[in-house]
Order: C-alpha cells, then structure tokens, then sequence
C-alpha cells in the first residue's frame, strides 16, 4: 500500500489573479477553503489589488491577516485563526 506524502508546511493558497483576470469572482472559492483550514493552518491570498473587503469579512470570522505589497499591483495576503 502506498503512503501518502505529510505535507511539510500545511498551507492553502489561493490565487484570485487568474480568476479575477477572467471576469471571476474569487469570493466563494476563498471563503471555502477558510472554512476547510485545520486550526493552526493559514491561508494565502494573492490578489491583483490588496482585498481589504475580504480582510474585513475574515477578520469577523477570527482571523488575523499579514497584507504584503508585491509590487506591480500585485498583494499576497496571509490569514491565520486568531488564538
């Protein structure tokens, strides 16, 4: 029987760019994949422009967030459970 590899550093990431660029809503896909984190897993959010409507919903959900500006428009968002 094979083993299933362990993740080294468990974190889901979602990247809204694409979706986003395509005419999408990524609002759905993010708010699924917060409800499916195992406790101490965070989650990365990369977004065309800094999500601050997110930040404020998940924020109201418990969650604390590090905003980090890339450069050319571009923000990597990362949420964690506040304890």
């Amino acid at each position: 029987m094979a083993s299933i590899p362990e993740k080294e550093d468990p974190m889901a990431t979602v990247d809204a760019r694409p979706i986003i660029a395509a005419g999408g809503e990524p609002f759905e896909t993010i708010m699924a994949v917060a409800g499916a984190l195992a406790d101490d897993e965070p989650l990365v959010v990369f977004a065309p422009f800094e999500p601050v409507p997110l930040e404020g919903v998940l924020s109201a959900q418990g969650f604390s967030y590090e905003a980090t500006d890339l450069g050319g428009g571009d923000w990597q968002v990362t949420f964690r459970r506040s304890s």
